[in-house]
């Protein structure tokens, strides 16, 4: 196959760079706003990225063939604040993306984002980045893919969007391969000495819920929805208005948080007896919210006697570990077994086969490897995403965590690449499209970037 010219937006460690060099294509151009990483791009391959794509002159950017864009995922995602489109810092980053395309006419690009990208606003976001593209003549097609489909033990859904100048439709997607089961234990060192141990106070945590295992039932299977302690005791209403709809001083003869009187309480009072999940100003309460209330009261209620003597035990938590998600039916009760994930929305286990999603709004989340007491590495968590051979990763280890989950995974990109350039085996057609490309180009009605 003929060498292609590929472009890498929003660089970052380079997951685009990374999958089509494998294939021997060639990079020409990247943009990276965050200098760290892009001098960390320098040194890693050799190519110093533009720095934000909103102030590169269009017209400086060389010919190719294949763009490729990974642009920021906050203003769709659901941690993110979910303005879409309208995010002052980052939500006209697509028209950037698609005035460079009206302009360079490159055969193919690729795109990666969240899987709330296509569902965003009940798809009118989507609606309107697809006719934007296919407006620059574009055939396009999109979905979603995991590294756990190519055999990597990492469970990341994301938003693929790849198009083309000309016919799609014999485009596939990539088939993923029949495997073996997987398990992370593939991408992990032998107790690696750069790791970080499990400090005390989690150790406690974690303990504390051993405890609540080993009282229940071996006979009874343990619930499949997150466990919300602070519902247990607490009768205070969810169903129809909310706590503050309904105005927390009428509240008195409830009960909040661990069956704690509300009685005499002032309405701050009363609100900061209830769980924090209970003490919003929205009017009523989602059905996924009253439905896990529901099932943990009536949880509570068939087991009180084994509750009540362990419930001590995690009053004082800070509200997130007195959650726990228990994704592992059917397993042994013993929690130093699993791997590990400390959420917002609790503790969560899962089965030692894949990785949870790496996540790049904290490093608290890093997988916890329960069985060593300690969290995954950066050059582990690189694994993940298929980066393992990436000689420089960003040091403090905190800003490699959160490259690495704002990462393309390599595996991935490479495997619908490899796909999307069945369709070029007759380069002709790139050639003709290079020599065209010097033609002048009719700007598209939708707003551009000033610069293009």
């Amino acid at each position: 196959m003929k060498k292609l010219r590929f472009i890498d937006l929003f660089a970052g460690l380079g997951g685009f760079h990374q999958a089509l060099v494998r294939l021997g294509h060639t990079c020409v151009f990247a943009s990276e706003l965050d200098t760290k990483l892009s001098a960390l791009y320098e040194k890693n391959f050799g190519l110093k990225p533009a720095g934000d794509i909103r102030t590169v002159n269009i017209k400086d950017i060389p010919s190719h063939d294949i763009l490729c864009a990974g642009f920021p995922c906050q203003p769709f995602s659901k941690a993110g604040n979910q303005k879409g489109l309208q995010c002052p810092q980052w939500g006209d980053l697509i028209d950037y993306v698609i005035t460079i395309l009206r302009r360079h006419r490159p055969e193919f690009f690729i795109i990666e984002n969240v899987p709330n990208l296509v569902r965003h606003n009940d798809g009118k976001t989507w609606a309107g980045i697809k006719e934007s593209l296919e407006g620059a003549g574009y055939t396009i097609q999109d979905r979603g893919l995991s590294p756990h489909m190519f055999g990597i033990p990492q469970i990341r859904e994301r938003a693929f969007i790849v198009g083309r100048r000309g016919e799609l439709s014999k485009f596939r997607w990539p088939e993923p391969p029949k495997q073996k089961e997987l398990t992370i234990r593939t991408v992990l060192d032998k107790r690696p000495s750069e790791s970080q141990k499990l400090g005390p106070h989690f150790i406690k945590y974690l303990e504390a819920w051993q405890d609540f295992l080993d009282r229940f039932p071996k006979d009874e299977q343990l619930p499949s929805f997150p466990i919300w302690a602070m519902e247990f005791g607490a009768t205070y209403p969810y169903e129809g208005k909310s706590p503050h709809a309904r105005k927390f001083k009428r509240l008195g003869r409830y009960r909040g948080s661990f069956g704690k009187r509300l009685k005499g309480l002032s309405s701050e009072g009363v609100r900061e007896a209830l769980p924090p999940y209970a003490r919003g100003k929205e009017k009523t309460f989602p059905d996924w919210k009253v439905d896990f209330i529901e099932k943990n009261r009536a949880f509570y209620q068939k087991h009180k006697k084994i509750i009540d003597p362990w419930l001590p035990r995690i009053q004082s938590f800070a509200p997130s570990f007195q959650k726990f998600e228990w994704n592992v039916q059917g397993g042994k009760r013993r929690i130093w077994d699993y791997v590990i994930q400390f959420r917002a929305s609790g503790i969560r286990l899962k089965r030692p086969t894949t990785a949870p999603s790496l996540v790049a709004m904290t490093t608290s989340q890093v997988p916890v490897v329960a069985w060593e007491r300690r969290y995954m590495t950066p050059r582990e968590c690189s694994r993940l995403q298929s980066m393992g051979n990436l000689k420089y990763l960003p040091t403090p280890k905190e800003a490699a965590y959160k490259a690495l989950g704002n990462a393309v995974n390599v595996s991935v990109v490479e495997a619908i690449v490899r796909s999307l350039l069945t369709l070029a085996k007759d380069h002709r057609s790139i050639e003709r499209e290079t020599t065209s490309r010097k033609s002048p180009v009719r700007r598209e009605s939708r707003k551009e970037p000033a610069y293009a």
